[in-house]
């Protein structure tokens, strides 16, 4: 089972991703920003009765992680991330203030994730690479058996993740798309933390700022 949500003024997609047999899930980037969109996560956990295990974050930009209080106090779930991402972290209050955005709770991160992982929850296995340039520890991570990526704010459909915030790198970013996402079969899907999922053999033909 993977279900998007797309939460927030900032349209973040948040991935719930569920072993079908087990039941156990993990959170991807929980972007619920109010208390209706935390609501409704909660509701769609429960209703399936989903055994919520942990949340992965690709990236600690303020928009992916707005829920993660709220998970952790409800579920008593951990919170992991790459250790890279921690001064971005530590800076979420001064962002969100910036944007007028006051709706973000305080947490804690309970541990690392280092790339080259392979991290599972039920049945399902995820291997993990690092992709720096929008964010100094961004990690995408890969489904082999099912064929696709939750890959946060690396790759879109026809574009790319920022590098005009702090922390960021453009040739960074160029070097992770190719190095580490290029290289994965064509027939990969793509599910970015923003707009509509694509594939590597798309972008890899399509994609303006870095053909494959």
């Amino acid at each position: 089972m993977l279900k998007v949500f797309t939460f927030s003024p900032l349209a973040e997609n948040t991935y719930v991703v569920a072993d079908d047999n087990s039941l156990e899930a993990v959170v991807f980037d929980p972007g619920c920003y109010d208390q209706a969109e935390k609501e409704e996560l909660a509701r769609f956990l429960d209703g399936n009765n989903l055994k919520l295990k942990a949340v992965w974050l690709t990236h600690a930009h303020f928009d992916h992680v707005f829920g993660c209080a709220f998970l952790k106090r409800k579920y008593g779930v951990k919170v992991y991330m790459h250790q890279k991402e921690q001064v971005i972290l530590n800076d979420t209050p001064n962002r969100t203030a910036m944007y007028g955005l006051r709706a973000f709770e305080p947490f804690e991160i309970d541990g690392y994730i280092n790339e080259n992982e392979t991290l599972t929850v039920g049945g399902l296995s995820f291997e993990t690479r690092f992709v720096p340039g929008h964010a100094p520890g961004h990690l995408a991570f890969v489904n082999h058996a099912d064929r696709y990526i939750i890959g946060g704010d690396v790759l879109f459909r026809g574009s790319v993740g920022r590098t005009d915030f702090p922390f960021c790198s453009a040739s960074d970013l160029k070097k992770s798309i190719i190095e580490q996402l290029y290289t994965l079969p064509d027939d990969f899907t793509v599910y970015p933390g923003h707009m509509e999922p694509t594939t590597i053999g798309y972008e890899k033909k399509h994609n303006p700022f870095v053909r494959g």
